[in-house]
Order: structure tokens, then C-alpha cells, then sequence
């Protein structure tokens, strides 16, 4: 269903950001990042407390292929 889209202000956009508004015909990567992080990497706030004793974090992979994107232009 169509929309109408008043103003829309974008300051930056990543190198493999997506910004679409209203219908979309087709969305596609042009590029792919694997990111490996051990327990509590990621938190953010005030006041965490982690308290990982043991954390290995397994980077192996033995496809090698995760997302295709040779085709997406």
C-alpha cells in the first residue's frame, strides 16, 4: 500500500546500512561481516557486573561460505 512520507532528515549512513521508506521492491547486502565475541562482549549500561570464570569463544567455520553476495548490484 502506498505512503506519503513528509520530511525525513538522515544525518550518516554506514557502509552497509539499509534506509528505506514506504514499499520496497527488494533490499540486498553489498557486504558481509562476521564478528566473534566472548560472554558479555556486548552489555552496556550502568552498573553490570559479569563475572564470566570460564569463556572461550569458538571461531571455527568449517563451511566457510556464511552469505552469498556476488550477485547483489
Amino acid at each position: 500500500m502506498p505512503a506519503i512520507v513528509g520530511v525525513a532528515q538522515v544525518i550518516t549512513l554506514g557502509n552497509s546500512s539499509v534506509f528505506h521508506i514506504g514499499d520496497v521492491y527488494k533490499i540486498m547486502p553489498f557486504a558481509t561481516a562476521k564478528t566473534f565475541s566472548g560472554a558479555g562482549s556486548f552489555n552496556t549500561g550502568d552498573q553490570i557486573d559479569v563475572q564470566n570464570r570460564l569463556s572461550s569463544t569458538n571461531v571455527t567455520d568449517p563451511d566457510n561460505i556464511d552469505q552469498n553476495i556476488s550477485l547483489n548490484m
